[in-house]
């Protein structure tokens, strides 16, 4: 039976730990993605290799296009791709989400923080829910650039390897999430979000 955030105000068997505003998600990133661990190494290391390939790949096109058509591509890779896949990214973690049974799901953005986000307004997420919701869009956009980038030609491989790597880039929050439930493997921690009051919840299990 799913829990109700009611059942986490029941101070027997739940510990409120943590409440994040939205407009502090970027100090809460940068916390976390700072702190050392094995998930922020594998973090860390994804985006060099994908920083890497993208180089391997501008230097494997060396004169063969011209300079206005990598111009092109490398637009496309920085900037107009990146922004048409906000909504699949977010798309990603709403799926998960959705199944799991959450119904009151928001998108939002704060422009300020150049930040995007998807929320379940008082649905309470279980550990093993809130990791596979974080982690769906690198795994399954990762997999599938990586895919394109192997089978498409020259040009389209440039761009899409830039892609990549930005792509890589955009979950940096989703990791910071992830790595603080890895820093507290050793608890069991359920969240909720109010996304009137912009706030996310983290408590964890006493019981």
């Amino acid at each position: 039976m799913a829990l109700l955030v009611e059942n986490l105000e029941d101070q027997t068997k739940f510990r409120h730990i943590l409440t994040i505003s939205y407009h502090d998600l970027i100090q809460f990133v940068f916390e976390y993605l700072k702190k050392k661990s094995a998930l922020t190494f594998f973090f860390w290391t994804i985006c060099v290799l994908f920083l890497c390939s993208m180089i391997l790949v501008r230097i494997n096109i060396t004169g063969y296009f011209r300079i206005s058509e990598i111009l092109v591509h490398s637009v496309l890779g920085f900037i107009v791709l990146p922004l048409v896949c906000i909504p699949v990214h977010e798309g990603l973690h709403i799926i998960p989400y959705y199944i799991s049974g959450a119904k009151n799901i928001r998108v939002g953005m704060d422009l300020k923080q150049y930040l995007f986000y998807v929320t379940a307004h008082r649905y309470v997420a279980t550990p093993l829910q809130f990791r596979i919701v974080a982690i769906m869009p690198f795994f399954i956009i990762s997999a599938m650039l990586i895919f394109l980038i192997l089978f498409l030609p020259g040009l389209w491989k440039w761009s899409l390897s830039i892609f990549l790597f930005v792509h890589a880039t955009m979950c940096a929050g989703d990791f910071a999430l992830l790595n603080f439930y890895f820093l507290n493997r050793n608890k069991k921690i359920y969240t909720w979000d109010d996304a009137d009051k912009k706030e996310a919840y983290f408590y964890e299990k006493t019981e």
